[in-house]
């Protein structure tokens, strides 16, 4: 198994709010663990939310020998989530802020995916599928989902951005938990909405198609991203299971 984390500020925005973490060797209770986690807020605010989400996480799995490790990542978030919602409280200048997360980790039998907010992860299968696998948390699905709208239409597109639940804005946050069978798993793509407000899924699919490196595959998402205008903030990480860990 290989894994690359890359992230990059886009064409417009002055800093970049997102934050992305790979390991493929044991963390605490988990086997491994990947996260990628996209903040917002003023004042940097949105910088320091994903950045000390993801370190707090980190750092809480890492105490978590003995747990199993679904509920090792699940007391880590919550942990993380009610700690930086304290924060915010406390100190103005973090007045606001939040941050979506999307992290998984790889067992012998499954994956387990976890996600908040509208920063996504994808599967690619070995007979050549590729398929979204969490929901975004985001106002456009919820009226999707209602019967409301259409999902790609301009209604749609305009308020894309308006995400329904993340990090460190209350007390208690809600997440989804998936589990994907690996037997037939290839690839898994975690991603900011700075990839995918960019891209649609067919040209994400088309790049991690090609005869390329795993990191070239990240950075020619990213520079695919950037081409069409790279609005946002751009974060991959991708986890192949077919390759060993340190391949170029």
């Amino acid at each position: 198994m290989n894994a690359v984390a890359l992230t990059d500020r886009g064409r417009v925005r002055n800093s970049n709010q997102d934050t992305v973490f790979a390991e493929n060797h044991p963390v605490g209770a988990l086997p491994n663990l990947y996260i990628v986690a996209d903040g917002m807020g003023g004042h940097r605010a949105g910088d320091y939310c994903s950045q000390t989400l993801t370190a707090r996480v980190v750092s809480a799995v890492r105490e978590s020998e003995g747990k199993l490790p679904l509920p090792a990542l699940r007391d880590a978030v919550l942990l993380a989530n009610e700690s930086l919602f304290t924060e915010a409280k406390r100190h103005a200048e973090l007045e606001g802020m939040g941050s979506t997360l999307v992290a998984a980790f790889l067992e012998e039998q499954s994956a387990t995916v976890l996600n908040i907010g509208d920063s996504r992860c994808y599967a690619g299968f070995t007979d050549g599928s590729f398929r979204q696998v969490t929901r975004d948390h985001s106002y456009v699905e919820e009226m999707v989902s209602a019967g409301k709208m259409q999902r790609g239409s301009e209604a749609y597109k305009k308020s894309k951005n308006i995400i329904t639940r993340a990090i460190g804005v209350s007390a208690e946050v809600q997440m989804d938990l998936f589990e994907l069978p690996v037997e037939n798993l290839a690839l898994l793509l975690l991603c900011t909405d700075g990839l995918t407000n960019m891209l649609e899924d067919a040209e994400i699919r088309e790049i991690l198609s090609e005869t390329i490196t795993l990191k070239e595959k990240a950075e020619k998402l990213i520079q695919a991203a950037n081409m069409k205008g790279g609005r946002d903030n751009i974060s991959v990480v991708l986890v192949d299971l077919r390759e060993e860990a340190g391949a170029q």
